[in-house]
């Protein structure tokens, strides 16, 4: 039962200011609790109820976001392990993953307060940083976890383990492991296949392989996947969602499984994925 909605907003969107006071008022009218974050309290009057984003997810039943497809990626990742749907209203420019618009909240807010909304489940992965036997750093991501370099001067060697049994090595510029939602994402842009968002699978595309055998591999999402890296002389740092790095050292190795709690977005009901294929992406078209 939906009784606190929590507002995440794309920083310093100008459309915020417009939309959200009368989105309060309707959450008012309906008796529903609500708060917001950082970046929406900077568009309002002062004085609300304001909560870090972080926190945001263990005090709502419900994440009312506005923006892109970037907001959503660091709404999902805000998540953590809890169990909250996420609705995405796009304010952005593609709108890839936030299919809903603004004409389409209202309604779909009426849908999910009377429990007849429609949900997709999309996995999310986890990435851990071993050095020396250690994690010492893990990050979860909805789109991809990326291995790359600063400079492009030179080919790395990428060493893939899947359940701890080598699998085969790739040489190139670096290696993108993405979930079924970021297939459309930079892993498309590398020549990766396009999947079905709720498949169980997960992606492994290289970046610029140096060999023409080299080609993007799809595996279960049950299976661990294990990277090491040599060859190059610059730093290597892995990537979440294109929004968080990580500097790696030499030496380092990179585990990618599938996170515990997966992520519920709230979906229009009309509206299919491949129809926002070909809105979105003019997929066929061109």
């Amino acid at each position: 039962m939906i009784q606190t909605v929590g507002i995440v907003s794309k920083p310093k969107k100008e459309e915020v200011a417009t939309v959200v006071p009368p989105l309060l008022e309707w959450l008012k009218s309906r008796g529903l609790k609500f708060c917001y974050d950082h970046e929406t309290a900077e568009c309002l009057a002062p004085g609300g109820p304001e909560v870090a984003r972080e926190e945001m997810p263990g005090k709502v039943d419900l994440i009312l976001m506005l923006g892109g497809d970037g907001t959503l990626l660091a709404t999902a990742r805000a998540l953590g392990e809890h169990d909250v749907p996420i609705l995405p209203v796009n304010l952005g420019g593609m709108g890839f993953l936030t299919s809903v618009t603004l004409d389409e909240v209202y309604s779909i807010l009426d849908l999910v307060l009377a429990g007849k909304h429609r949900v997709s489940e999309r996995i999310l992965l986890c990435s851990e940083v071993l050095r020396e036997g250690k994690v010492v750093q893990s990050h979860l991501a909805l789109n991809d976890a990326v291995l790359n370099k600063a400079a492009l001067a030179r080919i790395t060697d990428f060493d893939l383990y899947l359940d701890d049994g080598y699998a085969c090595s790739y040489k190139g510029d670096g290696l993108i492991i993405a979930t079924p939602t970021g297939s459309t994402a930079y892993s498309l842009a590398a020549g990766g296949p396009i999947v079905f968002p709720v498949v169980h699978a997960f992606l492994i595309t290289p970046i610029c392989p140096h060999s023409l055998t080299n080609r993007p591999l799809v595996v279960p999402d049950t299976m661990k996947i294990r990277v090491e890296f040599s060859g190059s002389e610059e730093s290597i740092y892995l990537t979440l969602d294109g929004q968080v790095g990580v500097e790696l050292q030499h030496g380092d190795q990179i585990t990618v499984r599938k996170a515990e709690k997966a992520v519920h977005l709230v979906r229009p009901s009309r509206k299919t994925y491949f129809e926002i294929l070909r809105s979105k992406l003019k997929w066929g078209a061109r």
